[in-house]
């Protein structure tokens, strides 16, 4: 399995769900706040909180964690 990292030098703004409620049939969680299905991206992180800001929305800036990488080559899985 790769993890790729195409899309992660942006920011990207979520808003929490409002009442949320668990579907009896499937299980999973609903709402009827349609704001929950919205996600807004950005190029930067100044500009997510600008627009944060300027819209007035509680936010909270959550940052990514620095990937580890480690460089191994295909006989290695072979290895003993």
């Amino acid at each position: 399995m790769q993890s790729g990292n195409k899309k992660s030098n942006e920011w990207v703004l979520e808003f929490e769900t409002k009442d949320p409620t668990n579907n009896p049939l499937m299980g999973w969680e609903s709402s009827s706040d349609t704001y929950s299905q919205l996600r807004l991206r950005f190029s930067s992180k100044e500009l997510a909180i600008n627009y944060a800001k300027k819209k007035k929305i509680d936010f909270e800036v959550i940052e990514s964690k620095k990937r580890k990488t480690i460089k191994k080559s295909y006989a290695d899985n072979f290895l003993n």
